[in-house]
């Protein structure tokens, strides 16, 4: 890819460059320190179903828009009765675990090194509040964090990646979208934007039939392809 035919590049934030079952990993085993991994692992799968089913029934029309926060709350209420815990407050604060996720160990330095070049967008389901808190936690740097909450809607969706468009001011194919799941670089796809698979341990790997335009095993990796020698 040649330089000029990038303006901007954006990030997908979950799962791309915070850990994001590590840190509700984290959350869990606060709410019940006697839980062995397994007993662990089987509360993370009830979390992730149910946020990813919420999403889904968002999307399909069958629900109206509900923030991540309030998702986050469902999924820990879930969590913390299958454990038998009914105190509010360590409810709540189960809630927030999706706002405590770590970066990858590349993240903060592949995005200082990308924003050299490049305006910085990151693009995420995570709501307003969220977003803000996984930013500062995992000391993510931006020159512009969008949330699908300016848009009621989640990625896929065509209006979350508009989101991108609209404040970059530039065509879609003049942006790159950065992500770990597949599905969401289809759904930026279908909006026009470039795309570059990242590759990530919880990530959605790409099939046999799609074509994206960059792949990178990090973002040190991304950064190679993208700046100048």
């Amino acid at each position: 890819m040649s330089e000029p035919e990038i303006d901007a590049l954006v990030f997908d934030v979950l799962g791309t460059l915070v850990d994001e079952p590590a840190g509700i990993r984290a959350g869990i085993r606060e709410l019940g320190p006697s839980l062995g991994d397994s007993g662990v692992e089987q509360l993370l799968r009830l979390w992730q179903q149910h946020v990813d089913r919420e999403q889904r029934r968002v999307l399909d029309g069958a629900r109206p828009y509900a923030t991540s926060d309030a998702l986050d709350r469902e999924a820990a209420r879930l969590v913390a009765g299958a454990v038998g815990v009914d105190d509010p407050t360590a409810v709540a604060a189960l809630a927030l675990a999706g706002r405590r996720l770590p970066p990858w160990p590349d993240t903060v330095a592949g995005l200082a090194r990308l924003a050299e070049r490049f305006p910085l967008i990151g693009l995420s389901n995570a709501s307003r509040p969220a977003l803000l808190g996984l930013n500062a936690h995992a000391d993510l740097r931006w020159h512009q964090a969008l949330s699908a909450e300016d848009a009621r809607t989640y990625k896929p969706d065509p209006a979350v990646y508009q989101l991108a468009v609209t404040v970059s001011g530039r065509p879609p194919e003049r942006l790159l979208m950065v992500a770990a799941h597949a599905w969401d670089l289809r759904g930026a796809q279908g909006l026009g934007l470039r795309t570059a698979y990242v590759a990530r341990p919880v990530g959605d790997p790409p099939t046999a039939a799609d074509r994206f335009d960059l792949h990178a095993e990090d973002l040190a990796g991304l950064a190679d392809q993208l700046l100048p020698a």
